[in-house]
């Protein structure tokens, strides 16, 4: 054992990892990267959930009923819906996770004994995200509207609740994790193998000295980038196809929507992750590197997106970025398709920021793309 010899080998290790300052960069940034995603923006208890009310019943009762919700923490009034048929819009569009439904003649029916009927309506798309507030809606009922049964009224406290409260979970009535997770696995699977192996192709041509040859041709950036993103477009259709039928066959998740809109989604999503990975490649110097900066974007685009954890759990600063990336408009398009049954009125809100973010990282792509042949 030499220590000269393991002290010269050590220094020249670590001027190695000075030099290469990409690797060095995701080996610090990718551990404080996870420590404040999982850290901060995890939240497997959503509160605040957007509720619409629908209550034509201006009694004390209504008023308790909707305060009591709200006191509980997990829900949050952010529309006063006129009609059943605009909140169950609204539930469509994913904008409100409940829906409330009083009957006009509530408070009446109530203070006569007849147990009135209260429908709440619940986005269970994702269970995860309406289990804890759903379990705690009858007993936030029980003790909002039985502060107002005094006097008279108070013969009706005693045994079975006053009033009856209807659960309806929409669009996953039987509250199927898998409804939820397979329809995100389409988006989750395009994002890691589009980015990964468009950034992988262009650097393997650069560690084989091919490059060279491809700047030497008269092929323009953009016929180059357009050469090397739609063969993947294709093999992005085959692995859709793949995970489509398999949710069918083995998962029994249903198909509401039109495949034929969903497969039109699919060009601009997948051009969009092929976009990024066309980047990275013109920024990686090798494949090590090209799978580090891979790595680096599929980490946030897991756990930002609503795919793993409730979107609607996560801390304000987390949602904006979550709103950048766009796997998160693709889930709530494919869920909503699958699931919901949404045509394009209603899932054209969540396409243009996918497309938008296509054009911004081709645009970034073939910049930097022309400084590589310059």
């Amino acid at each position: 054992m030499s220590w000269a010899r393991f002290v010269a080998i050590l220094l020249k290790e670590l001027r190695q990892v000075r030099r290469d300052r990409l690797t060095f960069g995701m080996m610090v940034g990718v551990p404080i990267l996870q420590l404040v995603l999982f850290g901060y923006a995890i939240n497997a208890d959503p509160r605040q959930l957007p509720l619409a009310v629908v209550s034509a019943d201006a009694s004390e009762f209504s008023r308790a009923f909707v305060a009591g919700l709200q006191n509980s923490g997990y829900f949050r009034v952010v529309h006063g819906a006129a009609t059943e048929a605009e909140a169950d819009a609204l539930l469509a569009r994913g904008e409100v996770q409940f829906a409330l439904v009083m009957p006009a003649d509530f408070g009446r029916r109530l203070q006569r004994g007849e147990r009135p009927v209260l429908l709440l309506a619940a986005d269970a798309t994702d269970p995860a995200a309406t289990g804890n507030a759903l379990a705690a809606v009858q007993g936030v009922a029980r003790q909002a509207i039985g502060r107002e049964l005094t006097g008279p009224l108070a013969a009706l406290r005693p045994g079975d609740d006053p009033f009856e409260l209807r659960v309806q979970r929409r669009y996953n009535p039987e509250a199927q994790t898998s409804f939820n997770v397979v329809p995100g696995l389409v988006g989750v699977i395009l994002t890691m193998t589009m980015v990964m192996m468009t950034a992988l192709a262009m650097t393997r041509e650069r560690e084989r000295g091919t490059m060279e040859a491809l700047l030497a041709t008269p092929a323009l950036p953009i016929e180059v980038m357009l050469g090397k993103i739609v063969p993947y477009i294709l093999i992005g259709y085959v692995q859709v196809a793949v995970i489509l039928a398999a949710a069918r066959l083995l998962f029994d998740v249903p198909l509401e929507g039109s495949l034929l809109l969903l497969s039109v989604v699919l060009v601009v999503f997948i051009a969009a992750n092929l976009a990024v990975g066309f980047t990275f490649s013109t920024i990686a110097r090798n494949q090590l590197q090209a799978m580090q900066l891979t790595f680096f974007f599929f980490l946030p685009s897991m756990l930002l997106t609503g795919f793993m954890f409730p979107f609607r759990g996560m801390p304000a600063w987390a949602q904006w970025i979550g709103e950048a990336l766009p796997l998160t408009h693709f889930l709530r398009i494919v869920r909503g398709i699958m699931l919901k049954g949404n045509g394009l009125a209603l899932i054209a809100p969540e396409v243009w920021p996918i497309a938008l973010f296509m054009l911004v990282a081709g645009t970034v792509a073939l910049l930097r793309y022309r400084q590589t042949v310059e």
